[in-house]
């Protein structure tokens, strides 16, 4: 026996499929939500049940205050392991346009176990927002001990590259990058900011980065939306020579 679609399933198709001809273009907004409902006669709760499929898919992103839009197709991204670099896939990685928030903090919770600090420890937090066009791509939080940070760096930056130079420039040799990374739902906070919905899993990458006598010197929490990242490991292989006396 064939299962009949719920409601907000075909609504979802319905709308899909109109903007897979063409007929709702990326970058407009749908009509509101009350008038959705009034066009399919359902109510507003399974109307935003049906937008919620579409979110989750990346077709659809909701923007507080605005309305929901069509998403313009997301460039994906590759994260190099070990290289610890973003690689977009088919345009120069300048084409995503990096924010930096610069805060000065104390060490607590999480980040005395990443830092390998006591608490209290000063750090500085460089919260790095990328950019396609208007909507946010991806999120980074990166830490470092605040004998390590550069005191020429703005509040609030634009130019990531400059800022990582200066970062560079006062960090000691690494010896040492161990890297985590796990599939997992975004915080509330992580969804709001990026704009995705709760239920698209994100790439969760934790860096560690320490010099030759163990110390961390760079650690940094990323979140890539699952819907635009790959991560990329390589392993190199040391071939040991052997010889045996007679």
């Amino acid at each position: 026996m064939q299962s009949v679609p719920s409601r907000r399933h075909v609504i979802a198709d319905d709308i899909r499929d109109k903007i897979s001809a063409g007929r709702i273009k990326a970058g407009e907004c749908l009509p509101s939500e009350a008038q959705l409902a009034f066009r399919y006669a359902v109510s507003t709760a399974t109307l935003r049940s049906a937008l919620s499929v579409l979110q989750s898919e990346g077709l659809v992103e909701k923007i507080h205050g605005k309305g929901n839009f069509v998403r313009y197709p997301r460039r994906r991204v590759m994260y190099v392991g070990g290289a610890c670099t973003l690689r977009t896939e088919s345009s120069p990685e300048s084409a995503l346009r990096v924010s930096v928030q610069t805060t000065n903090l104390q060490a607590r919770g999480q980040l005395t176990g990443l830092m390998g600090v006591s608490a209290s420890s000063p750090l500085t937090e460089f919260l790095c927002l990328s950019h396609e066009g208007k909507s946010p791509h991806s999120l980074a939080r990166i830490y470092v001990p605040r004998d390590l940070s550069p005191t020429d760096v703005p509040a609030q930056s634009h130019c990531y590259k400059s800022v990582e130079a200066k970062l560079a420039e006062l960090r000691p040799p690494l010896a040492k990058i161990r890297e985590r990374v796990c599939a997992r739902p975004p915080t509330p906070e992580e969804a709001a900011t990026l704009r995705i919905s709760s239920a698209l899993a994100v790439l969760a990458i934790t860096r560690v980065a320490t010099d030759s006598t163990g110390r961390v010197v760079e650690a940094a929490l990323l979140v890539l939306p699952g819907d635009r990242a790959d991560a990329l490991f390589t392993t190199h292989h040391m071939t040991e020579e052997r010889t045996s006396g007679g």
